[in-house]
């Protein structure tokens, strides 16, 4: 195993199995957890740590490009999710 870099970054983890989402295509996951993430910060609040788990997710299986283009829909109010 690899030392760690003395960088102060965490180490680069995989989204974790979700039996919700079997299959190998997990574009679904993605976007649900960028969906979980964003109603977790409604409920919980901005920054809350509960929802870091959604968003490390999201961040690990979504193209940045598609996060990129949520993120300007829902700046424009035009995201197609409810969130």
């Amino acid at each position: 195993m690899a030392p760690q870099a003395s960088t102060g970054t965490l180490p680069l983890k995989a989204a974790p199995f979700d039996p919700r989402f079997p299959n190998t295509n997990q574009t679904k996951y993605c976007y649900q957890s960028y969906l979980d993430f964003h109603r977790c910060e409604k409920v919980k609040g901005k920054g809350a740590k509960v929802c870091q788990y959604f968003k490390d997710v999201y961040c690990d299986l979504c193209p940045n490009a598609w996060v990129s283009k949520w993120e300007d829909q829902r700046a424009e109010g035009t995201f197609p999710g409810r969130i």
